[in-house]
């Protein structure tokens, strides 16, 4: 009796040892469930991504590749995205067929000159919106920001007609004037100055500082990023604009290198092999000033609607 007592002890022992056991490796596996799920959102995610990225570049890798190939090479069917032979000699050409040097300085001025007085009045006038408390702020405000909703259509013609009166058409200084100033830089550089503490503005008041000392030493230094966003979108918006020199600029010595490249379209054909030379010469200095300031860009963009 006493035997058949222990063994149904050492039974009832090694049941209740298997029921622990699988209640102690229930929780892991359901904790490998959710990690194998989050990894499968997560590759998921990735090839969302790799396959978006593809679909962005795929125009900029058929301007390279047309770059590289004859006019007839270029809109063959089917496309062959690597050329037969490659016409390296399409870069070396494109200076001596046109002024490039000379299209690229001038974009280049235009940029850095409208890019810096953007930056310089965008961020002036946003510490007046942000910093400065006075009568009908904030409807002076939203009258200025609601200005990017005009369209530009339905003032280019009674611009032209003041730089015309002006004498300042087919000279810089009709491109620069109009666009030393805009509305969205004004806006961005005032988000991103409302998540800047008042109270450092108020200590700077107490110890003798004017509202120009406050911009320049404190509010300035703390505004990297934002600046770097507003330079960046400037100079890049700048740099590609058509519309402006191509209504303003009519000599060819003035002409910007997106107007320049309209040497190469004729009455009856077109030079397609050195337009896109030069649309991939025009987009190096982009890309490399988007790599330099690439950090700033986005830390920027991402802090400057967190408040407001």
């Amino acid at each position: 009796m006493s035997t058949i007592s222990t063994d149904l002890d050492r039974e009832l022992d090694r049941t209740s040892t298997g029921k622990s056991s699988r209640r102690r490796l229930t929780p892991s596996s359901k904790g490998t469930g959710r990690t194998r799920g989050r990894r499968i959102r997560v590759a998921a995610l990735y090839m969302a991504l790799v396959l978006m990225l593809a679909v962005v570049m795929i125009p900029f890798l058929w301007m390279v590749s047309a770059s590289l190939k004859t006019n007839n090479e270029i809109f063959a069917v089917p496309i062959k995205w690597i050329p037969d032979n490659f016409q390296w000699s399409n870069y070396a050409a494109i200076w001596g067929k046109v002024p490039m040097m000379g299209y690229i300085q001038n974009t280049a001025y235009l940029a850095v000159i409208i890019t810096g007085l953007q930056v310089l009045t965008g961020s002036f006038a946003a510490y007046g919106f942000a910093k400065i408390r006075f009568k009908g702020r904030d409807v002076l405000f939203m009258a200025y920001i609601g200005t990017i909703a005009i369209p530009w259509q339905s003032y280019m013609v009674p611009q032209y007609i003041m730089m015309e009166k002006m004498g300042l058409t087919n000279t810089f200084w009709s491109l620069i004037l109009l666009q030393a100033f805009g509305a969205f830089g004004v806006f961005l550089m005032r988000q991103f100055y409302m998540t800047i503490p008042d109270e450092l503005c108020e200590a700077a008041r107490i110890d003798g500082l004017s509202e120009y000392g406050i911009w320049a030493r404190v509010i300035l230094p703390l505004s990297k990023p934002a600046l770097a966003s507003l330079a960046l979108l400037t100079f890049v918006n700048t740099w590609n604009d058509y519309m402006g020199p191509f209504i303003y600029l009519t000599s060819n010595r003035l002409w910007t290198i997106q107007i320049g490249l309209q040497s190469f379209i004729g009455q009856y054909d077109a030079e397609y092999g050195m337009i896109m030379t030069g649309s991939v010469i025009s987009v190096i200095p982009i890309l490399i000033i988007f790599l330099l300031g690439q950090r700033y860009f986005i830390q920027g963009i991402a802090t400057s609607g967190m408040k407001g």
